[in-house]
């Protein structure tokens, strides 16, 4: 009998300190964020300009590289595209991590789900392209103030009631997603097939150990680097264990694709041609991870890749000042996020790690994982899709963005990557006050440069820094040194 009553307060002790995740993370996102119908708006190498609403006209000059990715006039068209963003966030209630008792990252993830978010963007336009949007995007209300309070407080009422009825708390999304008809057209049926990819690349993100780039996945890849669960994962660390993700995942739908890490903030273009090349384990055609096979291949951005040939995913861990970001990369970032190559870059504000997918003005434009939702089972067919997704954008100035940053881009083919090469040289020419560019690329393998084989996670934290290795105080969110 006291075992009993013991257990209940353990359970209660659990159900209060959801309870308290849900309300100082629940708010984390809670402002509007206002956005200017004067100056163009850069999504991941889409551009929009909301004035034309208004008097039909834009200034087509003020955007850049408009030949591809101009869109003028069209704020659904922009809502429609952010919220079609793969959205992971902190989640409580699932399996407990790899090495320890932890069932929820809130506090410490948020590093790992905005590099998840960053690589679910890779997968998307690798699997569906950059056009697509999803079709359920303009359906999610906008997370301002109030609808966030409100969500806290039904977690609150509805944790409180779980408690003390003892009754399993109800899933934040009760109803499933309509199942599209794979009969009928071909349009019809091109759509079901593309949401039956969407669906997949979530699930290959979800919050248990068989998930292959799942938390618990990229949790016990950190333990071989001296991280365990609930330590700071700086953006050079979680670089390098998306790279062992990508390249360890035992899934047919993932052997087209892998990835590399720049070393000492250099792309060795040896290497990456490398990557590009299949290992003889995956000579075979990709063959789809879903039933029915994969998009058209005449579909603009389709998974079909070459049998001679993978997509890369290139991830270059990079500093851009010393304790804050120096004002001369401002304009580099913007160029950055203003080509449709790009998959984002991670980092963040201090304490608050984020996925930057774009900009307006002197404004960054992110998704934050600092936000605790419900564990989802995702070996549910189908599962509920609302919560991976964000309907509001938010901003934050650039001289608030933390230096030490990953950036990524997606090279589908050898071809790509020699373009996407002489693209980005062009834009690392340093200024006359910036004499170093952020990074470089250089021919040949890194191995010819005589580079450490073994790198400790200290040397992985910052790849270019020479100094002896230091003790940094983990605490917060972020490091700072």
């Amino acid at each position: 009998m006291e075992n009993k009553g013991s257990d209940e307060v353990e359970k209660l002790k659990t159900k209060f300190c959801s309870v308290w995740n849900n309300v100082k993370y629940s708010w984390a996102l809670k402002s509007k964020t206002l956005f200017s119908r004067n100056s163009p708006v850069l999504l991941l190498g889409r551009c929009y300009h909301f004035k034309a609403d208004d008097d039909g006209s834009a200034d087509e000059a003020s955007c850049r590289e408009p030949e591809e990715g101009f869109s003028m006039g069209n704020v659904e068209a922009f809502r429609k595209d952010f919220t079609s963003r793969v959205w992971l966030t902190y989640r409580e209630e699932f399996p407990p991590l790899p090495g320890s008792t932890l069932t929820t990252d809130c506090g410490w993830g948020c590093l790992l789900r905005a590099g998840q978010m960053m690589l679910a963007q890779a997968l998307v336009l690798h699997f569906l392209g950059r056009d697509w949007t999803w079709s359920e995007a303009l359906t999610l209300q906008p997370l301002d103030t109030e609808t966030w309070t409100a969500s806290a407080a039904k977690r609150l009422v509805a944790s409180l009631e779980a408690s003390l009825q003892g009754s399993p708390k109800n899933s934040d999304w009760q109803h499933s997603e309509p199942q599209s008809s794979s009969q009928g057209s071909a349009e019809e049926a091109e759509a079901h097939l593309k949401e039956m990819y969407h669906r997949t690349i979530i699930s290959w993100f979800g919050d248990t150990s068989s998930a292959l780039l799942g938390l618990h996945r990229l949790v016990r890849l950190g333990l071989t680097m001296g991280k365990n669960a609930g330590n700071w994962y700086g953006p050079a660390v979680v670089a390098h264990i998306l790279k062992k993700a990508v390249e360890e995942a035992m899934d047919s739908g993932l052997a087209g694709i892998t990835a590399y890490v720049s070393q000492d903030c250099t792309v060795y273009s040896a290497d990456v041609a490398d990557c590009h090349k299949p290992p003889s384990a995956r000579q075979a055609s990709v063959s789809p991870p879903i039933a029915g096979g994969g998009p058209s291949k005449d579909q603009p951005g389709s998974a079909s890749i070459l049998p001679d040939s993978q997509a890369v995913i290139i991830l270059i861990p990079v500093r851009l000042g010393g304790e804050k970001i120096n004002p001369e990369y401002f304009e580099f970032v913007k160029n950055i996020l203003s080509v449709e190559y790009c998959i984002g870059i991670i980092g963040g504000k201090p304490k608050q790690a984020c996925y930057f997918v774009g900009f307006q003005d002197d404004s960054l434009i992110y998704m934050d994982p600092h936000y605790c939702q419900s564990f989802v089972d995702v070996s549910n067919g189908d599962f509920p899709l609302q919560s991976f997704h964000c309907p509001s954008p938010k901003k934050i100035p650039f001289s608030r963005m933390d230096p030490s940053c990953t950036i990524g881009f997606y090279s589908r083919s050898l071809q790509d990557y020699d373009r996407i090469r002489e693209e980005l040289s062009k834009l690392l020419q340093p200024s006359t006050k910036e004499k170093y560019p952020a990074f470089t690329f250089v021919q040949g393998h890194g191995r010819d440069y005589d580079l450490s084989a073994g790198l400790t996670p200290e040397k992985l934290e910052w790849p270019f820094i020479r100094s002896p290795p230091r003790t940094v105080t983990t605490a917060g969110d972020f490091v700072l040194l």
